[in-house]
């Protein structure tokens, strides 16, 4: 049985992860990005150009998902399919200009977000707030 405290505490994680992804939805939204489709932006920046298996892989989707994904980020110029170096069979999906500038963008709005969000927060109150939340993940993960 729960009691009011902890279904209180419930309601605001859900009211914050409803306000979190309009957010995330409403910025990617600007530069022409979906949810689904963001993910792809974030693996290549990070790791390098990926062949569409990795990126599968990476995603935990089917090949046929990123083919779709990769298809429509080629059409908005965001990424490119190159020759793979050592693979004439394979060809690796790339970042444009276009694509790493959209990925600087987004992170630089997301510095701005976060700074506005924990503007005035002390650091112990950072840190505690930190710790409930890796508890909680760690009672989903569970």
């Amino acid at each position: 049985m729960t009691d009011a405290a902890s279904s209180g505490a419930l309601d605001r994680l859900r009211q914050l992860t409803v306000l979190l992804g309009r957010d995330n939805d409403e910025s990617l939204a600007r530069h022409g990005l979906s949810s689904s489709r963001a993910p792809v932006l974030w693996v290549i920046s990070a790791a390098g150009p990926r062949t569409q298996r990795e990126l599968a892989e990476s995603l935990r989707v089917s090949a046929r998902n990123v083919t779709g994904l990769v298809d429509a980020l080629v059409a908005d110029g965001f990424v490119s399919r190159e020759p793979h170096p050592h693979d004439r069979r394979a060809t690796l999906v790339t970042l444009t200009r276009t694509g790493k500038a959209v990925v600087a963008a987004i992170a630089r709005e997301q510095e701005q977000f976060t700074e506005r969000l924990f503007a005035g927060w002390a650091r112990d109150e950072l840190e505690t707030f930190s710790a409930g939340l890796d508890r909680v993940v760690q009672s989903l993960r569970g």
